[in-house]
Order: C-alpha cells, then structure tokens, then sequence
C-alpha cells in the first residue's frame, strides 16, 4: 500500500515540521509572536492541539483516541472543537542604532592627542630656555661640593730656629647626611661622639640635615685616631687630610706664642695677632660628586689653589727662656703672688730674648686653663712701678735741675705738701744724704725734694721721653700703654708721687726698656720681638729697624749707671742682686696697689719689682723682675725681685758668653760730708 502522502486524512501522526528559529518570532520585549498562517494553505493543513490545552487526566496517548480533525480544519468525530485563535501580540518597536562617522571620531582623537602633546613641549620650552639657567644652577648645587684647601700655616721659631709653634699633618673628619640613613645615625653618634670627644647632640644635629653633601664632624684629629675613624666603616663618614698646630715645648713661652683655636685661627699672643700673616690664605676646590658620594672623574672641577703662611723668627732664646720661666714659676710659688714675669732684653738692639711669666699654661691644651692666663702680663698689665721710676725724675733733674750725685740733700723720714703727708719706707732719722745716697738708699722724700728743682712739665716730658702713655708695639695682643696724664690734670700734689713711681703707671715691658736706654747711653732703642718672617722655601726676611733715638746724653746716663751701682752694694736696697765676678746696676721697687674696694692703697697689697743690668760699666743685659702681690714672706724688690734677677742674669751671662769686665766698681758716696 503507498503510504499516505503528506497532509491527507488518515495520516496519524503528520510529521513534525523543522524547528523554526525561536528568535525571529519573538517579539520586542522577548515574547513569542504567533506567525501569520498563509492563506492559500490555511484549509488543506492539519491544526495539532497543543498538550498544554488538553484535558486534566488524559493520558500520554490519549492523543491517540482523540476525534482527528479532516483536511479543512474541522473537528472529526467525537473531538472537542479548537478554541479561537489568539490574537496576535503587537510588536514593540525597535530603536534603530546608527554608527557616527568614523572620521569624526579619528579627527577628535588626534585633537585630544595634540592637545596633550603641546603641554609636553610646552613645559618642555619651558624648561630649556625660560628656566633653564635656574634648573641648571640646582643641578650644579646638587652635584658639585665645596672642599676646602687649608693653608700650612707658618712656625714660630727662636732665634736660632728652635721650634716653639709648629704645624704637623692631621685629618678633618666629616659626614656626608645624604648617604646616612635615619636607623644608622644613632649608631654613628653613639661611635663618633666618644672617639672624638664631641657632644653627641652636636653630632646627631650635623648628620641629620637635610639636603646636605658634606658637614665637618672634627678638626686636627690625629691621623691614628682618623685610622680607627675609618676602620668602624660608617656610612657617610670619611676623612680628609689638613692639618694641626702643635707646641713642641708645652708652656715654654706660652704667654707670648698664644695658640691655635679649634676653628683654626689664633686665639691668643702672637698666633692671634699675627694670624694673618701666620695663617695665609686658604684655598677651595669644587668637585662632582655622584649620588653614592664618589668623585666623578674627568667632572667638573674648579679649583684656588691655598697660599701657605710664613713663619716668624723671634728674638727669645729657647734655653734663657726656660730659665727665666722656671725662676719666676718658683719664685710664685714661693712668695704666693698673684703672679710674677721676667723680661730679659738686649741693651744695644732692644731685642727681647726671654719674656717669661707665670703662671702659665699649655697651649696644647689650652681649654684646661683659665683666660686669664692665655695672654702675658708683661704688656697686658698696668701697675705703678714705685720706686724703679726714680731713675727717671734723677735723669730730669741732673740735666734740668743741676743736680749732681754728689748734691746734698736733708732727709726726713716724712714730708709735708699742701694736705698730703709724704714718708719713705722704712723710719729713720733726719739724714744727710748726697743725691746719689737718695737714689741708692730709695728715698721717698728725698726724691720729692730732688724733683722740686724743675717743672712738673719737665717731669712730664722725660717720662713721655722713656716710653711712657705709649705702647710698645712688640707684635702682643692686648697691650696697655699705662696710665700717664698730662699736666693739666694733675692735682696740686700729683707731681710729688709721681717723682717716685705712685699716680702712674706702666706696663712691665715699658719699665725694662728704660734701664735698657741708661745702660746703652740713653739711646732708647725700642723693644722688639720680631726679627723677621720665613718663607715655605726657607727664605728670611728680616723685620724693620727698630727705633732709635737719644732721650738723655751720654753722660748723665753714665752717672746714672755709677749710682745705681750703689743700690747692689750693702749701703743698697738691693746686694741680693750681686752676682760674683760682675759689677751690676739696677734699682729696687715696692710700690702699694690700689684697692679697687675703696680706692685707695690700703689693703692693697704690693708690687715687689727689680730692674738691673750688666756689666755695670759695660752694659749688654737687662734683667726685670715683677711679683704682683706676694703674700709669704718681704714684700720689698731687694728680698722678693732680686733674687730672680741674679738668678736669671748669671745665667744670661753665661749663655752669651759675657765676661766679667774685670774693673772695680767707683766709690758711690751715699752720705753727705758737709
């Protein structure tokens, strides 16, 4: 039997049709749109009820027994009818999606580009032209350091080139903050601080800045000590060669040569006023440095190369200077005095050659002692020289007064003037006393009757002529010129204790220059320190000439020099200034100190002093001798002075190889024969 063709009655179970793409018949909003039957073959279709609407309860083959609808649709025999159609849904409408032009797009994109790009070069014109010597100068900064170039400063030598003040190599140690990291500065503080003796809060301050290539942590550090420095490898921390000042003789001329202050420059005597010339001028150098703080090799470099100090020869005599310094040093500790010098000066050239003081102190470890002591009483101290300053009222009034050493003068232990009551030192009857025994016995009185046969003007005049109200110029810090008014503000009994050392007042180094002047002829030759500078090559220099001129004749300075021979005689204040073998002249002073409390001399204390030369008749030294204040035992020049100066000048003598003239000393008449 054929079998049925598609579509005619009887056919069971038509076959099923392909499936149908479900999205092209949903509709807008996702619902399934019912297709449109076609017209021509609505009628000859078969229509398959839908499971979904057939009765509850039958069963899956219940389709089976169900009335089959014929070719036009109708329901066969014993079948329910289909329900109406349902109606088609309406579709929603689509919204259309239109693409831009693509040109337009790619021309906004290329805008937007551009845009950007013309902010880059602009910054960019903005940096290397407008900016750039400012941006230049900060990449400058932030490579090239500054290093300094110290200069070798000069020595300070003897006369016969001994060194007193040398300069010896050292390391600078310093710190570079970049390169140290926040949790390593402690360690570098808690190493460096105790190894250079610095203030641990002055160390963390310096290695903490901010920016920072290269701080100095330590000057003059000894180069074992700069070794251990570098052994510890810190970050950040390295060395740099300079170097030290160094004072081979510990105290030796300690006043005089002064010393050399952690910054390098002079803090006190000569390194302090000289340090110009000592110091020279110290040089820098730029040089690239690279971020892990290395040199840069072939880098930018600018460079002034340092100019090295010259030296200074001085006049002292290493060996006299020791002795000088170690007979005043005993001689304080002896008497208890306040302090004590020792000047020791050629009569011919001025030259100084031993200027001791005590006490004293080490400029090698200059910060264990007080100011007081950094710079020399010699110059820097005034006092009222007493009884030393006769000679120079005797020296007015034998060229002025016709005074002879011989003239006979009645002395009193004490004298009157208008409300002022005058005495000499020690109470003694009325005497007759020539004016050669005033001047050897030390007669306050005497000297007032003496001096009253000129003018206080003339007076005023020879003490300017000896130095006096000036400074000496001998190259020292601090100098004083003394205290010396003029005549016009003298009151009306100035002049009298003036003639014998009260109401002025000089300082030490003054005071020897004038015995210097009566013992070389009085040709005053101005005292000086300095014979000349050195150079880096070894060349000298030798300083200027000093002054010369005549303050009093030839003369009256030999008899001068005869009476002052008397004073070291046992009629004298002072035989305990004879040395054997040797005539010596010289003079005692005991002079009372003002008390600043009430300004007067009581309680006061004293000035013991003696100032001397020899050979008496053939002067060559100076010897002068100053105790401020001495509290054990005499304090007069002839018991406390003289014995330092015998002391110092025998050796003076010996070291220059001055024999004894071999004459005998003239007879000094002390009293007067009428």
């Amino acid at each position: 039997m054929p079998p049925p063709r598609k579509g005619e009655p009887g056919d069971a179970v038509p076959k099923r049709t392909p499936p149908r793409d479900r999205n092209k018949d949903r509709e807008p909003g996702g619902k399934t749109a019912k297709p449109a039957k076609p017209a021509a073959r609505t009628a000859t279709r078969t229509t398959r009820p839908s499971s979904k609407s057939a009765p509850k309860g039958t069963a899956k083959g219940a389709a089976k027994g169900a009335p089959k609808a014929d070719g036009a649709g109708r329901p066969r025999k014993g079948g329910r009818p289909p329900g109406p159609p349902r109606p088609p849904k309406r579709p929603r409408p689509r919204i259309p999606f239109h693409r831009r032009d693509p040109i337009k797009r790619l021309n906004a994109g290329l805008l937007v580009v551009a845009f950007v790009l013309s902010l880059f070069a602009g910054r960019l014109v903005q940096l290397q032209t407008i900016e750039s010597a400012a941006y230049t100068e900060r990449a400058k900064r932030q490579r090239l350091q500054d290093i300094d170039l110290p200069a070798v400063r000069g020595d300070i030598t003897d006369a016969q080139g001994n060194a007193l003040a040398m300069t010896v190599e050292a390391r600078a140690v310093f710190a570079d903050p970049l390169m140290i990291e926040p949790k390593d500065r402690q360690k570098v503080v808690s190493t460096l601080a105790p190894m250079l003796g610095l203030d641990p809060a002055d160390v963390m301050k310096v290695i903490s800045k901010p920016g920072s290539r290269f701080e100095y942590l330590a000057h003059g550090v000894r180069p074992d000590r700069a070794r251990l420095v570098l052994a510890e490898k810190l970050p950040g921390i390295g060395t740099k060669p300079e170097y030290r000042r160094e004072y081979p003789n510990d105290d030796l001329a300690a006043g005089v040569i002064g010393f050399v202050n952690a910054e390098g420059e002079g803090g006190a005597g000569l390194e302090y006023s000289m340090n110009k010339q000592l110091a020279g001028r110290p040089g820098w150098q730029k040089v690239e440095i690279s971020p892990e703080g290395q040199h840069i090799p072939m880098g930018e470099a600018q460079k002034r190369p340092s100019v090295p100090g010259r030296g200074l020869r001085l006049t002292l005599l290493r060996d006299l200077q020791f002795k000088a310094q170690e007979a005043i040093e005993e001689r304080v500790r002896e008497t208890g005095a306040r302090n004590g010098s020792v000047i020791v000066m050629d009569v011919r050239t001025g030259q100084l050659l031993a200027l001791a003081s005590a006490p004293g102190y080490d400029p090698n470890e200059y910060g264990r002692s007080s100011q007081k002591h950094w710079n020399s009483p010699i110059v820097r101290e005034a006092y009222e020289p007493g009884s030393t300053n006769k000679v120079i009222t005797a020296a007015a009034v034998m060229e002025k007064g016709g005074v002879t050493p011989d003239t006979p003068f009645t002395v009193p232990y004490s004298i009157t003037r208008y409300d002022r009551t005058f005495h000499d030192s020690h109470h003694h009857p009325t005497q007759r006393l020539t004016f050669a025994g005033v001047l050897a016995t030390s007669s306050n009185v005497g000297t007032i009757l003496a001096s009253e046969r000129i003018s206080q003007q003339t007076l005023y005049q020879f003490l300017r002529a000896f130095g006096f109200g000036e400074k000496t110029d001998i190259g020292l810090p601090g100098e004083t010129p003394g205290q010396l008014s003029p005549p016009s503000k003298w009151s009306g009994t100035d002049r009298y204790p003036i003639s014998f050392g009260q109401t002025v007042s000089v300082n030490a180094l003054q005071m020897a220059s004038v015995y210097a002047t009566i013992a070389n002829g009085g040709v005053r030759v101005a005292p000086n320190l300095i014979l000349g500078s050195t150079g880096g090559d070894g060349s000298f220099t030798p300083a200027a000439a000093p002054e010369r001129r005549q303050v009093i004749s030839a003369d009256t300075a030999r008899k001068l020099r005869d009476m002052l021979e008397g004073v070291t005689s046992k009629e004298g204040t002072a035989p305990k200034a004879r040395i054997k073998g040797y005539r010596v002249a010289g003079k005692t002073g005991t002079a009372e100190i003002v008390n600043p409390a009430c300004g007067c001399y009581r309680g006061g204390g004293y000035t013991a002093s003696f100032a001397g030369f020899a050979p008496a008749d053939d002067p060559q030294l100076v010897v002068q001798v100053v105790l401020q204040d001495p509290r054990r035992g005499s304090h007069y020049g002839g018991d406390a002075a003289a014995p330092v100066f015998r002391d110092v000048m025998s050796f003076a003598l010996q070291t220059r190889k001055i024999p004894p003239t071999g004459s005998k000393p003239p007879t000094v008449k002390i009293y007067a024969r009428d």
